[in-house]
């Protein structure tokens, strides 16, 4: 994997130690990504807040991580990996803990700006640590405890969010990243060494500006576009003109710059990472947007306790992570191209599956079903991240890593509001559909004298049959959107060249050792 002429790799002290510690960092950082959303009504209550206002609780946080993604890299250049890492720690705990004491909307909005900021760099330079403690043909069970690490925190997210809310108090879905976090500051300060700081080091702050201004604008234009019927809005509008501009002008600066750019567009002129950064961005579309529909359906439609919805859904973590596991010892062994192919099918079947559910499904199909999923993120993760710094220099990982992670965070983002807008919008619409068949002189409700549509509690018992039924129907359209994703991904595989064969006799399993 390494570029001509590389040095050869030297063995690191304290493998495993280094591994645990940035791992606990990842998991802390993943954990929040959903652990806040089951305890969002709480939340609200204690704030003051409406609907709208509390959404920013999880938005600011995306928001904020996204931004703060890509310069993760300079910043470990300028000051050193070791350095930036354990500051993003201390500062990601110490925003946890503000947010766990916070009073009011504006100051738990203020936190969770201030623990994305944080967060932000966790993902990105332990990942670049992982790739750099273990040799090439190790990599592939490296990046499958990074994958499950990165991807099992969302599914946990709710499950222990959950339990949390209701045995103790929601602020604890903060406080429990304070032991999370110590633990993995004394592991980094003790084992990992630091890089070769660079002073010379700068910053393009155009480059880095205009990413910002318009990942911000993206945000606020999918968050609120439904809320305010999108471009009859005067604010909407100046939304999509902000972000379209600050795009566009992040674009031509990167590839017209003649000094050094925020982003190395000869990074670009390789296939792999290319292809990989698309890949990456229908992964966190489909993983993290099916997440968010899922814990309301089991809520909502089918009634299930928080908790007992968080459970159905951990086999998920389950399959994601045995796969994952697997996949570790196959990869260099096996044409990722095939790997990939494989998790994309498992994925798309899954979503597949999902298309014909109603609220009297079972239980068992919803294990079934997860875990298939589940799977099929675990054959994506781990090759995907191999085969797409396969052959990209080394100087250029740590950047690299930070813009492969932005994708993700922005197709999360972008999924989890698409999915939500359309669930919202085919709801309105398909009640519309529906109620038109149903009158007083449908004769078919007189064979039901319960929903009656000549008195009060019928017409009341019919209104909320038909939201029920334009509900799952808006599910099912979404779900499918996400199969047809998953399939349209696929013929992305070929376009990709496929990671070096690694030796027969290489055991990805000493990974921890």
């Amino acid at each position: 994997m390494a570029s001509a002429g590389a040095a050869p790799f030297v063995p690191v002290a304290n493998r495993g130690a280094i591994t645990a510690c940035v791992i606990l960092a990842v998991i802390m950082q993943a954990l929040d990504t959903t652990i806040a959303n089951v305890a969002l009504p709480y939340i609200q209550g204690s704030v003051a807040a409406s609907q709208d206002q509390i959404n920013w609780v999880l938005t600011s946080y995306i928001v904020a991580a996204a931004i703060m993604t890509p310069p993760s890299g300079y910043l470990s250049n300028r000051f050193g990996r070791k350095r930036v890492l354990t500051v993003a720690i201390i500062g990601f705990v110490v925003a946890s803990m503000l947010c766990g004491l916070a009073q009011s909307l504006s100051q738990i909005v203020g936190f969770r700006l201030m623990q994305g900021f944080f967060g932000a760099a966790l993902v990105p330079l332990s990942q670049a640590i992982l790739l750099d403690i273990y040799a090439p043909e190790e990599r592939g069970s490296a990046m499958a405890l990074f994958g499950v690490s990165v991807m099992v925190g969302p599914v946990l997210g709710p499950v222990i969010g959950g339990w949390l809310t209701d045995h103790i108090n929601w602020r604890w879905v903060f406080y429990i990243n304070l032991p999370i976090g110590l633990l993995a500051f004394a592991g980094v300060s003790a084992f990992v060494t630091e890089t070769k700081a660079d002073m010379k080091a700068s910053l393009d702050w155009l480059g880095f500006g205009s990413l910002s201004v318009g990942i911000a604008a993206l945000q606020l234009f999918l968050d609120r576009g439904e809320q305010l019927n999108w471009f009859s809005s005067g604010e909407i509008m100046v939304e999509a003109l902000v972000c379209a501009s600050a795009f566009y002008i992040f674009l031509v600066h990167t590839f017209t710059a003649t000094g050094k750019s925020f982003v190395n567009p000869r990074m670009f002129l390789d296939r792999n990472f290319s292809v990989g950064l698309l890949f990456i961005f229908i992964v966190g579309i489909t993983y993290l947007a099916s997440m968010s529909l899922m814990t309301p359906y089991l809520q909502t439609l089918m009634g299930y306790p928080v908790v007992t919805a968080g459970l159905v859904m951990g086999p998920r973590g389950v399959g994601t992570m045995a796969c994952m596991f697997l996949v570790g010892r196959l990869v260099g062994k096996v044409d990722t191209r095939i790997l990939l192919a494989i998790g994309l099918g498992l994925t798309a079947w899954a979503m597949y599956d999902m298309t014909g559910w109603t609220p009297a499904v079972s239980q068992q199909t919803i294990v079934v079903t997860g875990f298939v999923q589940g799977a099929g993120l675990g054959f994506l993760f781990v090759p995907l991240t191999i085969v797409t710094f396969a052959t990209l220099p080394p100087e250029m990982r740590g950047e690299g890593t930070g813009l492969y992670n932005l994708s993700r965070n922005i197709g999360s983002s972008v999924g989890i509001s698409v999915v939500s807008v359309l669930l919202t919008e085919n709801i309105q619409i398909n009640h519309e559909t529906i109620g038109s068949y149903v009158t007083a002189y449908n004769r078919i409700l007189e064979y039901l004298p319960a929903l009656k549509a000549t008195t009060l509690a019928g017409r009341a018992a019919l209104d909320g049959m038909v939201t029920q039924q334009a509900t799952i129907i808006s599910y099912i359209n979404d779900f499918k959107l996400m199969m047809l994703l998953s399939l349209a991904a696929i013929p992305l595989v070929l376009l990709l060249k496929s990671a070096p064969k690694a030796p027969a006799d290489v055991d990805h399993a000493v990974v921890m050792e």
